[in-house]
């Protein structure tokens, strides 16, 4: 059976994309982004699917691009923020190496930047990524089976940490 080496979970600006590419460089294998698979299957980017087409249909975008990731690809595999959310894909993650990258409030804000393109974070940018945390927080404390702190650590430390840590 096919299974990434790590999949990674946090909150918009933990570094799953910064993280995922430098792991998977590091491991010798494809990073996977399930934020990049909806955007190709829906032709659009984010930001225009959640305006055109709604939340809902990017989540079930979302929903059926991590199951084809964590069913097909044996790299490394990056989930949007809010996917661990669904239920569904909450299943799908059991028995898999769910690396949850830990960022605070101050420093997902800086890294993620106020006037993001971020779509849930449009209107109240601090606000809604405090609430955004405080949301899924317990999901990815739960989910993860390897949690690293990324709060003012280097890319290439939190990947060595990682690499320590993957069985």
């Amino acid at each position: 059976m096919t299974r990434p080496k790590a999949v990674l979970i946090g909150a918009p600006g933990s570094g799953k994309s910064t993280v995922g590419a430098e792991l998977a460089g590091r491991l010798g294998v494809a990073l996977r982004d399930t934020d990049a698979d909806a955007e190709a299957a829906a032709g659009k980017p984010i930001g225009d699917i959640f305006v055109e087409d709604g939340e809902e249909r990017f989540r079930e975008l979302e929903r059926a691009a991590v199951a084809a990731a964590l069913g097909e690809h044996e790299g490394v595999v990056a989930l949007g923020g809010g996917a661990v959310l669904a239920p569904e894909t909450q299943e799908l993650l059991a028995g898999h190496t769910v690396v949850y990258l830990r960022v605070g409030l101050s420093e997902a804000i800086k890294r993620v930047g106020l006037a993001s393109a971020r779509p849930l974070l449009v209107l109240n940018p601090r606000s809604q990524m405090r609430k955004l945390l405080e949301e899924r927080l317990p999901v990815y404390e739960r989910l993860g089976t390897l949690h690293v702190d990324t709060d003012g650590r280097e890319p290439a430390d939190i990947v060595e940490e990682i690499v320590r840590a993957l069985p």
